[in-house]
């Protein structure tokens, strides 16, 4: 006898009818199993269908409730109640006195100072306090000068002279040879107050400090406390402690706190490299967990255009650690909404909580005093709800996902080998089916994609970045749709001569098996995060075998569907979770990502991408449903009406509440541009307000409240000059090809920067060395442009070769803080052998640019004017720059 999971093709004798239980029944019956053909076939028990209207109820309920789950676990900040060594109220206080300077960009009063002032005063108070006690404290106010490559948004290098950290030694009154590190920054990007970045964990490491120090307990390791200066000027400051500090050669692992947003959890990112002992005592000691190892692949993939100190650390010294960052809310990073007043004094708790207590773990840890021999392996950590946290090593991970999967195999092995399967029937039949899903997925993706396109063609790109759940309505409502329009065509075209029992059964098979690929894949590829799969394999599967016999003799009953659903919940939420991270941290980044990566196509993709994964397990009710007309006229309606919404300009992207900001980025500099020839002398000079906008809609929201800036002002890159002859802050302009300059007078900064080249000599080996200096502001930016056919052959940054040629350009940031000499370099240049008459005279283009960030010299009449005339919902971050261009 043929077994019950068996897709028949069978012809039909008579039409396929369908009969319904009476208006007292909870359910529909299939009459014959669905199917009224083959009069003569042995007579079967009746299958259970599923009603329409309850699928979608069953399913909408569950994402909705599992939704709920998601949220309320992000409100619970503190699990149970504070056991009192970590002390809030007094972090708060500290939070509120660093962020009352306001910002703080390397080089002003308020950092160098005003915060480094406040700073050692609470440092000097604890020593006095804690003098008695079991521990020594020992302050160290360093002020590095150096240099290195990096190879962060496109690849640069920097160089940073008399920028500040602030090392607080403590340890055991008889010294200690072994330490851990925590590390912060207070320093912030101009413009901002930086509570959240990164001042509130700054203010976190003072109470820890404090309660460290306080232990009646000595500490078996010491503790140094870095604060330092110099974060935001692309990592600066950690790298003069790590590779210059006298103590940095003791560290063993350490900790850094960092921000991409503002509140909420602190979540553990990344980890390493390898060092599994460090992720064991995050699980061991964290009284409130939130990790995660698809974070950290994620993160180091690249695909976020970020870095932390964590990296400096890790390939400068060559120390493990765990970086910790808070996520939420970055449409509010770096603008002037980072305030004290939106970080939860619970946020700071929690935070506390879990620092003082991995860091007393890690201080205690008999593994710190020998990390190398614990160092090799990987681990996989992930976190329940906030609640829990798993962490078990990656070999063993391997060894779990291939048990897995070897059971998903046996398991479809074993369908095959049933009894009327014989010839590969149903192997043919799940490579078929297999087929249309993955068509499925590839047409609903086209499909919204497409829509996505419309969008951004009506003008309309980004209305989801105040409205989320819009897009979800837009984008979600045509991926479900699609994806069940195509599955009812091939229900009712392609198997119309089969049980819909038996589909229902195939599909969820087919989905078994893509994510039982995706976990082999994965697994292979030596990628931690593999474990989202085997969990996505491991409970569906489960469900399935324990649901077997309820499901083979009553098909969808109300029983069968909801132990199914329960049986999903656990890797469901879970998946979920990660739904809202990859949201939480993606749907702010597209505010800040420039003019050229269209948003409509990243979220739309996203939005399908999630819309994929979750119904993966919910095909099979497709199939097990008589009919699924109004589910799609509803998908149908919500998404005609979203898209007439949005068409009309609905939803506004951006928003000046000051409950919820979701402001516009626009950077304006205010800047005077000279370009010298090669005899020296000035060929052009202009001035003028320099606009970008950082987001695709460039300055289409702009226009109708400030007119004059507008296309005809849009400027158009000079390929002779480099870096297209404007004060890029930073090498980003690949980020930002549009942008616009309005005429303006020239600006007349106090302190002008001083160029000159103070030797210039043909070297026996063929180059020709340069010898330059420079003077002006802490921030400043060097351009070289070798023209066609000359090549640096070597310099005075970093480790001597010249690095990351952007486009036939090197871009060398700088910056320093009070008291800083004459910044003098060199490089070395291999004249061209054949010069290009048709190029730019001379060998090499350098241009320096200045920027004027604090102080007097950061504003002028025309600048506040223009600042004056932005919409509330915009956030223009603007200031002073000049931009020298000089050929050789």
């Amino acid at each position: 006898m043929e077994g019950d999971t068996t897709v028949r093709r069978i012809k039909p004798f008579g039409t396929q009818q369908y009969v319904a239980q009476d208006n007292n029944g909870a359910q529909d019956r299939c009459e014959n199993n669905g199917y009224n053909g083959e009069p003569k076939r042995k007579p079967e028990v009746n299958l259970y269908l599923l009603r329409e209207g309850l699928a979608a109820s069953l399913v909408s309920v569950f994402i909705l409730v599992l939704w709920a789950l998601v949220h309320l676990s992000l409100q619970q900040l503190v699990i149970g109640k504070p056991t009192g060594e970590f002390n809030a109220v007094r972090a708060r206080q500290h939070l509120e006195q660093i962020t009352s300077a306001g910002p703080r960009p390397v080089g002003s009063q308020e950092n160098e100072v005003l915060t480094v002032g406040y700073l050692l005063k609470q440092i000097k108070d604890i020593q006095v306090e804690t003098a008695a006690g079991p521990h020594q404290l020992t302050i160290d106010i360093q002020r590095p000068t150096g240099t290195f490559s990096i190879d962060f948004l496109g690849g640069f290098t920097s160089f940073y002279d008399h920028i500040t950290n602030i090392a607080v030694r403590l340890e055991p009154k008889g010294g200690a040879q072994h330490l851990m590190l925590a590390n912060c920054h207070f320093d912030t990007v101009a413009n901002s107050p930086g509570a959240s970045d990164d001042a509130v964990s700054c203010a976190v490491m003072l109470e820890v400090l404090h309660s460290l120090a306080n232990q009646s307990t000595p500490l078996n390791h010491g503790v140094i406390f870095l604060f330092n200066g110099a974060e935001e000027n692309i990592l600066q400051a950690s790298h003069g402690f790590i590779t210059q500090h006298p103590w940095a050669k003791q560290v063993r692992a350490f900790i850094n706190l960092e921000a991409a947003g503002v509140g909420g959890k602190e979540v553990v990112f990344q980890t390493g490299p390898e060092n599994p002992w460090l992720v064991q005592a995050y699980v061991h000691a964290a009284k409130h967990p939130f990790a995660s190892v698809v974070g950290q692949e994620v993160f180091q993939s690249g695909v976020i255009p970020s870095d932390t100190d964590f990296r400096i650390f890790r390939d400068f010294g060559n120390i493990p650690g765990i970086d910790l960052a808070f996520i939420e809310n970055g449409f509010i990073y770096h603008t002037k909404y980072d305030t004290a007043n939106r970080i939860l004094t619970d946020s700071i708790q929690r935070a506390g909580d879990n620092i003082l207590a991995v860091l007393k773990y890690l201080a205690m840890s008999e593994k710190l005093a020998d990390s190398s021999e614990y160092r090799h392996g990987n681990m996989v950590f992930f976190d329940l709800l906030g609640v829990i946290v798993v962490a078990y090593p990656a070999r063993v991970g391997t060894i779990l996902n291939y048990m897995v999967a070897t059971a998903t195999f046996l398991y479809l092995a074993k369908k095959a080998s049933m009894p009327g399967h014989g010839g590969g029937r149903y192997v043919r039949d799940l490579a078929c089916a297999t087929g249309v899903a993955l068509l499925s997925w590839f047409v609903t993706l086209l499909s919204v994609l497409i829509v996505a396109l419309l969008v951004t063609l009506l003008g309309r790109s980004m209305f989801w970045y105040n409205h989320f759940y819009a897009s979800v309505c837009l984008y979600g409502a045509a991926a479900t749709g699609k994806m069940i329009l195509i599955h009812t065509l091939a229900k009712n075209l392609y198997y119309g001569g089969v049980r819909l029992v038996e589909l229902g059964d195939l599909y969820f098979d087919v989905s078994l098996l893509l994510w039982c690929c995706s976990l082999v894949w994965l697994t292979q590829h030596g990628l931690c995060s593999a474990y989202v799969p085997m969990l996505m394999v491991a409970f569906p599967l489960a469900t399935r075998l324990l649901l077997a016999k309820e499901f083979k003799h009553r098909g969808a009953s109300a029983k069968y569907c909801v132990l199914y659903l329960l049986g999903l919940a656990l890797p469901y939420v879970h998946f979920m979770f990660l739904i809202w991270v990859v949201f939480e941290i993606f749907t702010p980044i597209m505010g800040r990502s420039g003019t050229e990566i269209p948003p409509e196509v990243v979220l739309a993709s996203l939005v399908t991408l999630a819309t994929i994964f979750l119904s993966s397990f919910f095909l099979h009710f497709i199939y097990l449903v008589r009919s699924t007309k109004r589910i799609m006229a509803g998908l149908g309606f919500v998404f005609t009406i979203m898209f007439l919404l949005v068409s009309c300009g609905l939803f506004f992207p951006y928003s000046g509440d000051l409950d919820s900001p979701r402001p516009k980025r626009v950077f304006l500099q205010h800047t005077t541009r000279t370009f010298h020839n090669l005899q020296g002398q000035v060929e052009s000079r202009d001035s003028g307000l320099w606009i970008n906008s950082f987001d695709y809609t460039g300055i289409q929201h702009i226009t109708p409240h400030i007119p004059e800036i507008n296309e005809t002002v849009r400027t158009r890159c000079r390929e002779d000059r480099p870096f297209c002859g404007y004060p890029w802050f930073l090498p980003v302009k690949f980020l930002s090809r549009k942008n616009w300059y309005i005429p303006a007078p020239e600006v007349s900064p106090s302190s002008p920067v001083e160029f000159s080249l103070l030797s210039k000599e043909e070297m026996s080996w063929g180059t020709i060395k340069m010898t330059f200096s420079a003077k002006g502001p802490s921030h400043m930016s060097l351009y070289l442009m070798p023209h066609r056919g000359a090549s640096l052959s070597t310099w005075s940054f970093g480790d001597g070769t010249p690095r990351f040629d952007l486009s036939g350009e090197y871009f060398v940031f700088y910056s320093h803080g009070l008291d800083a000499p004459t910044w003098t370099f060199w490089f070395e240049i291999q004249p061209p052998a054949d010069p290009d008459p048709s190029g730019p005279e001379g060998i090499i283009s350098v241009a320096i640019s200045s920027h004027y960030f604090f102080g007097k010299d950061r504003r002028t009449a025309q600048l506040e004017e223009m600042l004056h005339r932005f919409p509330t919902w915009a956030f223009p971050s603007s200031w002073v720059s000049t931009y020298d261009m000089y050929r050789y």
